[in-house]
Parts: C-alpha cells; sequence; structure tokens
C-alpha cells in the first residue's frame, strides 16, 4: 500500500474518488494525513498578516483535502456500510472532532479572525466574501473561541463523546432492522399483496436459498406489507418490528446513546450560554427562536388535528373495527378506503413507471426546466456494480458529476438522500465543478420485470433531484456556501418543490411509460391520482408535526431524561392518534441523532410553505417557464448560502413568503 488513492488520488475526469481502488484500509490514514495537511496550511495562516484573502479565504481552502477525504468516508458509511466501516468511523470520528476543537479553540487563529471581523466595515466585500466572513467569525464564537481556557476543555471533550454518538445510532439502527425477516411460505400468508411485492419478497427468498417469500424492515418491502396484507396478525408484526429498531435492550439498543447524546448537546449549549440546544440551533436559522418554531408547530397543528381525527373516524367505520382500529391497520384500511372514493390505488400507477424510464424522464424535465443535460458515462468508477454515473451539462458546458444509487442491500442505510464527495467551489486553486449523488432503496427488478415505482417513489426522485441541481447549479466561490450549505430551514426547498410537477399531466407524460406497452398514463388515472392527492393529508401533516414536536422536546427539554418512552409519550401525546404501541420512535430518528436535523426537523414542513409559495410563481407563468425557471436558478440555486435566505427568496418571488400558501394547497385553509 504504497500509494493512497485518498491522499494522492489518481487523475480522474473531475476529480472524482477512486471507487475502485479505495480500501477499508486507506481511510484512516487518509484522515490522518488530511489533518496534517490542513494543520500545516492553517500554521500559515497563523503568521499572515489578518486580511480576509490570507485569514478568512486561506481557512475555508486549509482543509480541503480532508474535506474530501471525510466526505467519502462517511458517504460509503452510508451507502455502503458494514460493521468494518461502522468499527472505523469509532476511530475516524474522534480524530476529525478533536481536530475541529483544535481549530475552534486555537486563540491565536481566532484573534486573526476577530481583527478581519472587527474591520470589516473598511472592506470592500462582496456579498458572498461578507457571508463567508461572518459565518467563519460566528463559526469560532459558537464552538468556543470566547470561552475561558478550562471551559474550553470540556468543550472538548464533549464534542469528542458527541462524535461517536452519531455513527452509533445509525448503526444500530440498521443492524436490528437487518435482524428481523419474515418468512412466509403459504398463499393465505400472502394475501392481498401486489404482485410487484410478491415478486420483490421471492426473489429475496430465492437469494437466501429459501422457498416462498422473504419480507424485510427494508421500506420497499415493509411498506407495501402494511399496505396490502389481508393478514392482520402478520401485519402487526411487520409493524411491530419496524416500530422498535433500535430498541429491546439488545446489542443494538440506542438508549444509552440518546441519552448521552440529548444530555452533552444540552451541556455544550449551556456551556456557550444558550438556555437550550435549540436555542443555540435556531439562532442561525430562518425561524430565529424556540418560540417562533414552537408557534409554527402550533398553527399546523391546529389544521392537522381536526382533519386528522376524522380521517381517523372514516378509517374506523369503514373497517369495520371501530375503536380496535390499530396502527397497523391504518394504512391498510388508507388504501381501501381510497379505492372506494377514488376507484385508485397507489399501486395502478406502478407499472407505468419503471425506474430506468422515470429516470430518463427526471432528466428530461430537467432539461426543460433548467436547460441541463445528462449522459450517461463509464468513465467514473463506481463504489457498487448497481451504481450509474451522469456527466451534466449545461448552455455553458460541464456542469458536473452525478452518481445514481437506487437499490437496497445489505449494510446500506434506509430512505433516500442527496449527498456531495465534492462542493462546487474553490479547490486547489481552481473553481471545480461538484460531485453530487442521489441515494435511494427502491424495488430491485427481478427476473420477470423491472425496478417499477410507486408514485411516491417518483415524488421522491424528484425531491433528491432537487437537492443534487442545487447542488449542480452552484456558481459560488467558497465551497463552504455552495449548493445545499445554506440554512436548514432552507435547504428543502428546491427538493420540495420539484415534487409538485409529479402531479401535472406534461410531466408525467415525460416520466411514465407502461413497462410493458410504453403506454403514457391514461388521462383517467391522472384525474384519480389528482384528485386523491389530499387524501389523508391531515394524518400525514400531523405525524409530521409530532415528530418536528419530538425533536423540538428533546432539543428544548431538560438533558438528563432516564425514562426515554414517557418522555416521548408526554412530548407527543396532543399531536397523535394512538397509544405508543412499540418501542419509541426516537430509537430510530435517525434525522435527529445521526443526520443534521436537531432542533431542525420542523424545517420540512418550513420549506413545505416556501416550495407552495414558489410553485405558484410556475403555475402563474406556465409549468416550464422559462424567465421563471431562470429567475429561480440565478436568485437561488446558483446562490447557494452566500446570502440570507429570505434575500433569496424575496428576490425570486418578488416579495416575502405567503405563510398561509401551504395550507391552502393541503384545501385546509381559505
Amino acid at each position: 500500500m504504497t500509494t493512497n488513492p485518498l491522499t494522492d488520488p489518481p487523475a480522474l475526469p473531475n476529480g472524482v474518488p477512486a471507487f475502485d481502488h479505495i480500501r477499508e484500509a486507506h481511510y484512516l490514514p487518509a484522515v490522518k494525513e488530511g489533518i496534517a495537511r490542513a494543520r500545516a496550511r492553517i500554521e500559515a495562516v497563523k503568521v499572515a498578516e489578518p486580511s480576509f484573502q490570507a485569514t478568512i479565504a486561506g481557512l475555508e481552502t486549509a482543509g480541503e483535502d480532508l474535506d474530501v477525504i471525510a466526505s467519502v468516508f462517511f458517504n460509503q458509511l452510508s451507502a455502503v456500510g458494514g460493521d468494518a466501516l461502522h468499527a472505523l468511523a469509532e476511530e475516524v470520528s474522534p480524530l476529525l472532532a478533536d481536530f475541529g476543537s483544535d481549530v475552534a479553540l486555537d486563540t491565536d487563529l481566532f484573534a486573526r479572525v476577530k481583527a478581519v471581523w472587527d474591520g470589516r466595515q473598511a472592506l470592500s466585500l462582496t456579498p458572498e466574501e461578507a457571508t463567508l466572513l461572518e459565518d467563519t467569525y460566528q463559526g469560532f464564537a459558537r464552538n468556543g473561541a470566547l470561552l475561558p481556557e478550562d471551559k474550553k476543555t470540556q468543550l472538548r471533550e464533549i464534542d469528542a463523546a458527541l462524535s461517536t454518538l452519531g455513527p452509533g445510532f445509525m448503526h444500530n439502527v440498521a443492524k436490528s432492522a437487518e435482524a428481523f425477516t419474515l418468512h412466509l411460505t403459504r398463499d393465505d400468508e400472502v394475501a392481498g399483496l401486489p404482485e410487484s411485492a410478491l415478486d420483490g419478497a421471492r426473489h429475496a427468498a430465492q437469494d437466501k436459498g429459501l422457498e416462498g417469500w422473504l419480507f424485510t424492515l427494508d421500506a420497499p418491502s415493509c411498506g407495501p406489507f402494511l399496505q396490502f396484507a389481508d393478514r392482520r396478525d402478520l401485519r402487526e408484526t411487520m409493524w411491530r418490528a419496524f416500530a422498535s429498531r433500535g430498541w429491546g435492550g439488545g446489542t443494538y439498543d440506542n438508549g444509552e446513546n440518546i441519552r448521552k447524546t440529548v444530555a452533552l448537546r444540552a451541556e455544550r449549549a449551556a456551556l456557550l450560554g444558550y438556555a437550550t440546544h435549540a436555542d443555540f440551533v435556531l439562532e442561525r436559522r430562518m425561524a430565529g427562536s424556540v418560540q417562533a418554531v414552537w408557534d409554527f408547530l402550533d398553527t399546523l397543528k391546529a389544521a392537522y388535528r381536526p382533519s386528522a381525527e376524522q380521517e381517523l373516524d372514516a378509517l374506523r367505520a369503514a373497517s369495520g373495527l371501530g375503536a380496535d382500529l390499530m396502527p397497523w391497520d391504518v394504512g391498510y384500511y388508507a388504501e381501501k378506503l381510497r379505492q372506494e372514493r377514488f376507484a385508485f390505488s397507489s399501486e395502478d400507477l406502478r407499472p407505468y413507471f419503471p425506474l430506468e424510464r422515470v429516470l430518463s424522464g427526471v432528466f428530461a424535465h430537467f432539461e426543460k426546466l433548467f436547460g441541463l443535460r445528462f449522459e450517461s458515462t463509464d468513465r467514473y468508477p463506481v463504489w457498487h456494480k448497481d451504481v450509474q454515473a451522469f456527466d451534466v451539462y449545461d448552455a455553458q458546458g460541464f456542469v458536473g458529476t452525478l452518481y445514481g444509487d437506487f437499490y437496497p442491500r445489505t449494510g446500506k442505510k434506509d430512505g433516500a438522500w442527496k449527498t456531495t464527495y465534492r462542493n462546487q467551489g474553490l479547490h486547489h486553486g481552481r473553481v471545480e465543478r461538484p460531485v453530487v449523488a442521489i441515494v435511494a432503496n427502491v424495488t430491485k427488478p427481478t427476473a420477470d420485470r423491472p425496478s417499477l415505482l410507486t408514485h411516491r417513489e417518483v415524488e421522491i426522485l424528484l425531491h433528491e433531484m432537487g437537492h443534487a441541481t442545487h447542488a449542480l447549479l452552484s456558481r459560488v466561490r467558497y465551497r463552504s456556501l455552495a449548493g445545499t450549505s445554506v440554512k436548514w430551514d432552507f435547504v428543502e426547498l428546491p427538493s420540495q418543490l420539484q415534487e409538485n410537477w409529479a402531479y401535472e399531466r406534461e410531466t408525467l407524460d415525460a416520466l411514465s411509460g407502461h413497462y410493458q406497452t410504453g403506454e403514457k398514463i391514461p388521462d383517467a388515472l391522472i384525474d384519480k391520482l389528482r384528485s386523491a392527492r389530499r387524501f389523508m393529508v391531515g394524518t400525514a401533516g400531523l405525524r409530521q408535526v409530532a415528530l418536528a414536536t419530538l425533536d423540538m422536546a428533546w432539543h428544548t427539554g431538560p438533558g438528563d431524561v432516564m425514562d426515554i418512552t414517557a418522555f416521548e409519550d408526554a412530548a407527543v401525546a396532543d399531536c397523535t392518534l394512538f397509544p405508543r404501541l412499540a418501542g419509541p420512535f426516537s430509537a430510530a430518528f435517525s434525522h435527529i441523532f445521526a443526520g443534521g436535523y436537531s432542533a431542525g426537523y420542523y424545517s420540512y414542513k418550513w420549506a413545505e410553505v416556501l416550495d407552495a409559495d414558489a410553485f405558484g410563481a410556475f403555475l402563474e407563468a406556465g409549468l416550464y417557464d422559462r424567465d421563471t425557471a431562470a429567475r429561480f436558478v440565478s436568485e437561488v440555486l446558483s446562490k447557494g448560502g452566500s446570502e440570507r435566505p429570505e434575500v433569496l427568496f424575496h428576490n425570486f418571488r418578488g416579495r416575502d413568503a405567503d405563510p398561509a400558501a401551504l395550507l391552502r394547497r393541503e384545501g385546509l385553509a381559505a
């Protein structure tokens, strides 16, 4: 191992990682070397005369090698996973946390940053440079630079401890999910399930050398089972297993991870002078304060809860179960009621959405909207044989690299997400184009049929591509402000905006093609889809409010919670319709305990307000009006986090966001 492909990468197009050469043994030495290089560059910053270029821009680029190395490692931890990478995370994370503390708590370094900050009025800075300066100064101040030495030591210890808890939490969720399978062999056990679900389960069983059908907690397996399986007892088994991930007292129980994480976050916030972790987080968000988030959630709850209660009453009546209706019945009877009311099932659309057709249609959509062109290529190495790679172009030329990783596999994190391996911006002295990936877990193809998506999975693909185009169309100078590097309650606007097109005839024509005949979705079926769009909207909305409420409760609370289930039950009592009948949701709430959403889960609904209002501009001017789309690119997507999001939205829409836009779209406000 004379050459490490992470620290001395081979020359590849757009500087993509050499996935075909990177091995587990490369990561730890690469992280250590990346830290050493960053330290050397920071020492040079410390001896230079304080200035924006030498100090602020110098710090911005000091860790550029380490940034890429760390992004490759943590992205592979999610997309590939496995015990070896998770064990490595236990070593890598503290190293990175310790280095981060060294930088943030360096008195001499902060003195130079503060000198530039204090003299900012005399500088002729662009809006982007002014934002970078503010972010840099605030980053030091919010990470302990103003603390006395004894408290700096305490903060360093807290950050080191927190660094391993997130990866450990994610590992426990994944391993506890993998530990469960439901192996069925009789026809009566799988009655009601659509052929697509049976094909996937049959294929999963064959892979394990089993007869019959094998169901797992992966979304393409678990979701349809809970929605269609006639056997109520088996639905209960599946639901309880899914709802108990990361819980139960065994090896993969997340209880202690939660207690430690919440306590350490609270301790850290208090050390920095904040009342709670949420106060610390929200100081740098659009919402601005804890009270603003609570007020926002209360407004939504007041609209969603009565609607959700009416929907629950309708399910109880339709099922004949009355008060005996349980959570594992909701998806099943909601599907029955949707078919009764709208003569429409979510499975009706699946044959029209083969993955490759949807993907080409999504690309056509973004070409029509933003002038992007996606070309499949084999010139990039990939991390798994199922991963696809694309070159992306616009009218000016090469835009960036896009990877697509769509199928579930052992070790891979569940859900769907967009990530970057290298952001757009300065890298080794040049403004480089980004390296972006979208990752999902949709039904795998079988010998008899291709991967067929539900309409919701099509929405999710558009959503993640919205994030991807935010990264791809970034036109800033500094990587820390590029693409999705925006305030957390603004980051979902470009992604959620794209979901709106999934209900439009013009877009659906591009996205669809029956896997056997190539036929487009019939008009009557699209009408049913649109009619059913608001079905169970209260239940779905109340669930999001419950999760955001739970997040805020954890991060505004005392920090020393011992009984996790009792705490969760009390926190969400006013925004749930059922008592807790399995493990607490907190035990698998990776968004807030292993992602970036602590005290920020509300941002999904916050951004929905923005996207409902922003889509109004396209409805007014035309779905694919190029002037409106070009304005969204120039005022939002290309700017990244280089200016305040309120300014970006106002510049696009010509006014501030309308707070009632979301509830109007959902039919819950006039």
